[in-house]
């Protein structure tokens, strides 16, 4: 890395790590998997995982979804669509909504993983309009941010995440309600088998609950969880995990392997 970030302007309070966040654990499967995968997989993991552990949601494509929510029925494995829409129904080509999401069962959505950004080209504008319409109809929304390698490499890390916070996030939620999750996920650290070392993504992680605390007010932002993404898997998870900002993953490739998620999900043991 050419130059580090500039220094973290907000300043976390001197009170003790909040102790009630349940941890996180999303698999976001991306375009893989059909319905009859998708099955197979969430049954492999309904067999390893804790009766009483972090909150675990997988997300599907929207065509396997419905099938991966039967599959689950009621057991403790939530579900989620990889993006939504900001209308209910209409002449929405190809888009998905709160409304159809919540027919099928579906309560959970990302919004604006780095795909949705760099590949698609949402903005924040979009991104906001999107979150607050999922949470408005009562779903729950992690709402990713994260920097690109050259936005990091220029030491733009916290403008970026900062920009993205005050004009996506805080624009759909204020007051950072209890069904709003940050994902921080440094698109440099996807899918290039590249991850941050735990200092690295605590700093980022410190950073934005700080911006948070002052933007959002300090409870909200010890309250919210955030999760680290990017090459999440069994042999990091332990390191990031200890971080006291770091309240779980958002998982891309390990999620798609039962016995790997497992043991991300498990990484006390």
């Amino acid at each position: 890395m050419k130059k580090r970030p500039r220094q973290v302007q907000f300043i976390v309070s001197n009170q003790p790590m909040q102790q009630n966040r349940r941890p996180i654990f999303a698999g976001n499967w991306k375009l893989n998997l059909d319905s009859k995968g998708g099955c197979v997989l969430v049954s492999a993991l309904l067999g390893g995982l804790p009766e009483d552990g972090p909150t675990v949601v997988v997300f599907p494509t929207y065509l396997a979804a419905p099938s991966v929510v039967a599959m689950i029925k009621g057991a403790r494995i939530e579900v989620g669509v990889q993006d939504i829409f900001y209308e209910k129904w209409g002449a929405f080509t190809g888009e998905i909504s709160p409304a159809a999401a919540l027919a099928e069962g579906i309560n959970w959505t990302l919004v604006g993983h780095s795909e949705r950004r760099t590949i698609i080209g949402e903005g924040d504008a979009l991104l906001a309009k999107k979150a607050r319409a999922a949470l408005a109809a009562g779903m729950k929304v992690i709402f990713c941010i994260g920097e690109t390698l050259a936005e990091r490499e220029g030491g733009h890390t916290f403008t970026v995440l900062e920009r993205q916070i005050r004009e996506g996030l805080l624009v759909a939620d204020p007051t950072l309600g209890p069904n709003t999750t940050v994902a921080y996920e440094p698109v440099w650290a996807i899918g290039t088998g590249r991850t941050a070392t735990p200092e690295i993504a605590q700093e980022a992680h410190q950073f934005v609950r700080s911006l948070l605390a002052k933007l959002a007010g300090s409870e909200a932002a010890e309250a919210c969880r955030i999760l680290y993404g990017g090459s999440v898997n069994a042999a990091n998870v332990r390191g990031l995990m200890s971080q006291p900002d770091i309240d779980g993953a958002l998982v891309g490739g390990a999620s798609l392997k039962a016995e790997e998620f497992i043991r991300i999900v498990r990484y006390k043991e």
